[in-house]
């Protein structure tokens, strides 16, 4: 199964804007055609984030999707790398993906190293359409 790790960002734009790549890959997970990997600080993020006022995420919904996320994803505990990122908080999602084996898949790719891993949506569901 293709692993994966999401940035925040994906999850967010799929619950805004549903019937768009970002849905498209959060649904691939969800029906399990895509093993999630996150760590610990991961779930964190997923959670200060999508509880967020701004947002207006259902409670009941986010509860779902992060124990979705507990029960059936893959914990990856990653080493530290030394590269240095603009954003420091960007530097778990890279590094779970590197020790998961796993596509890290944004809408940020630009505050990445550039590793063919690290994909945007649409970019991600190309190579699993060019897989078939």
């Amino acid at each position: 199964m293709t692993r994966v790790v999401l940035d925040t960002n994906v999850i967010v734009s799929a619950l805004w804007s549903p019937k768009r790549a970002c849905e498209r890959v959060v649904e691939l997970v969800l029906t399990n055609k895509a093993l999630l990997c996150y760590s610990g600080d991961i779930l964190r993020e997923y959670a200060m984030v999508l509880q967020r006022d701004k947002f207006n995420f259902s409670p009941n919904d986010v509860d779902k999707y992060l124990n979705y996320v507990a029960n059936n994803g893959l914990r990856i505990e990653a080493p530290l790398s030394d590269l240095s990122f603009t954003d420091e908080s960007d530097r778990k999602f890279y590094e779970t993906a590197k020790a998961a084996k796993a596509y890290l898949i944004t809408g940020n790719a630009k505050h990445f190293p550039k590793e063919p891993f690290i994909v945007s949506p649409a970019k991600f569901l190309e190579l699993l359409e060019a897989r078939k």
